[in-house]
């Protein structure tokens, strides 16, 4: 029988880091409620409270995986609600500089859901257990403390009534993502907050939704150029039934793409391949042009604080705002609420343990992407020799995967979080890629450039302000 370790968790988020936290908590504690300033039952459009959930979003395949473990059949009946999945080497199209990487299989899922459809997914799952609530439209105002201040004991609430209301907790969660303030509630609770580590990317996407009336796509479920320093544009354009497809245009270091129709298409023009423009060109556009801007990543260290009050926790954005192309910010929560699964499996939280448990995980994304976003010459930051070695291996890894899929199979893996970037150094594969690189440079000359990523849950957009 599991241990239940108190009478109340409260989780302040409802999102997709809030909903897995939820679910962890829920064999835990007796009750758990979930606080958000969204209305959230039978919601299936994306939320005020959510503004990247109008762009491209990618469930990498170790968030697949864990996110199972999390909501067992879950992936059975998104197949069953029409979401499309494949292998994210294999049935999706990747570019660079131009020139297709190649096909493979990879044993890497990619699902395509908008993450409005994957949240009510996940949401309804939640909603079903029997000691979760749901507390809609209301907002946080902060945090009670115990006398001493070294225990966290609940939260202040104001909602649809005249007076504010105190909601006692045995454990608070925050995950209420970037706009996270509980660096300032541990400040007013006589706390340092914690040191952050930040790269600044000045991203954009901007996002629309078309009706085709034709299909670039073929046995492919998305078409998507990657950006490079050699060609800092990029887009994700991604199938959905019924003839539906969605194309975010992405721009790094201010070349954001336009938010009016005429100058979506103009950015939509210069990018490679060329079916990506033809296809919208002619295309009915659904809806308005959505935007996000994300100035940057920021990492905030939590596992580097000495003193941290009992009875709080901070997962996902709330923790660590990735650059969204990459897609790491709704796998890394999942593996975050699976690690809480284990962490609370050993008895009452203990946070600063907690933050040096996920660390590790945190360690690789973070890398992967800060790393990538410094071959960008604009963007600011230390590049030591590791970055400046790894990038210079990576443009000749992509390269490779131009010539020959088992490096697209083995770089989305990676990518993917299944396997760790050691990987992608093992000897022979290094002899391998500097072969292939160099084959296909003979042959063709094309530009060298270290792609912006995947996309994620944190989605982007481009021009000025979240619409």
């Amino acid at each position: 029988m599991v241990q239940r370790l108190g009478e109340h968790a409260v989780v302040l988020g409802g999102g997709m880091a809030g909903l897995m936290t939820c679910r962890v908590l829920a064999d835990r504690y007796r009750k758990v409620s979930v606080i958000d300033r969204d209305t959230l039952t039978g919601v299936t459009r994306a939320r005020g409270g959510v503004p990247q959930a109008r762009h491209a979003h990618a469930l990498l395949a170790r968030g697949q995986q864990t996110m199972e473990e999390l909501f067992p059949g879950l992936q059975e009946e998104l197949d069953a609600a029409g979401v499309l999945t494949g292998d994210v080497a294999g049935d999706l199209r990747w570019y660079l500089d131009g020139r297709p990487l190649r096909r493979a299989r990879s044993g890497a899922l990619s699902v395509s859901a908008a993450r409005p459809d994957l949240e009510a997914h996940v949401r309804a799952r939640v909603a079903a257990l029997p000691n979760v609530e749901f507390r809609e439209n209301t907002v946080i105002q902060g945090l009670t403390a115990s006398a001493d201040r070294g225990r966290v004991t609940g939260v202040r609430l104001a909602g649809d009534g005249p007076a504010p209301e105190t909601l006692a907790a045995d454990l608070v969660v925050d995950t209420t993502g970037r706009g996270s303030r509980t660096p300032l509630w541990l400040q007013e609770l006589g706390y340092e907050r914690p040191p952050e580590d930040r790269v600044k990317i000045d991203l954009a996407y901007t996002s629309r939704f078309f009706r085709l009336d034709s299909d670039p796509f073929g046995d492919a479920l998305a078409i998507n150029p990657l950006s490079s320093p050699a060609n800092p544009r990029g887009a994700f354009f991604g199938k959905f039934p019924d003839g539906i497809a969605l194309l975010s245009l992405t721009g790094m270091l201010g070349d954001h793409p336009p938010r009016d129709h005429e100058g979506f298409l103009r950015f939509a023009a210069t990018l490679q391949p060329p079916e990506i423009y033809q296809a919208v060109r002619t295309a009915e556009p659904l809806g308005d042009i959505a935007s996000f801007r994300v100035p940057a990543s920021v990492r905030r260290r939590y596992d580097r604080l000495r003193r941290f009050p009992a009875g709080l926790l901070v997962l996902g954005d709330a923790l660590c705002v990735f650059n969204p192309v990459y897609g790491q910010g709704m796998t890394l929560a999942a593996m975050e609420a699976h690690a809480l699964a284990a962490h609370l499996a050993a008895g009452e939280p203990r946070p600063l343990r907690f933050f040096r448990e996920v660390k590790p995980f945190i360690d690789v994304a973070w890398e992967t992407s800060a790393s990538a976003d410094l071959a960008y010459p604009g963007v600011e930051g230390p590049r030591t020799l590791k970055v400046r070695l790894g990038n210079a291996y990576m443009a000749r890894f992509l390269e490779a995967a131009q010539n020959d899929g088992r490096f697209t199979a083995t770089f989305f893996r990676v990518a993917g979080l299944l396997d760790p970037p050691q990987t992608l150094m093992r000897p022979g594969l290094v002899r391998d890629v500097l072969r292939a690189s160099r084959r296909g440079s003979r042959r063709s000359p094309a530009g060298r450039g270290r792609p912006a990523g995947l996309l994620d849950d944190s989605s982007p957009a481009p021009g000025h302000r979240a619409s």
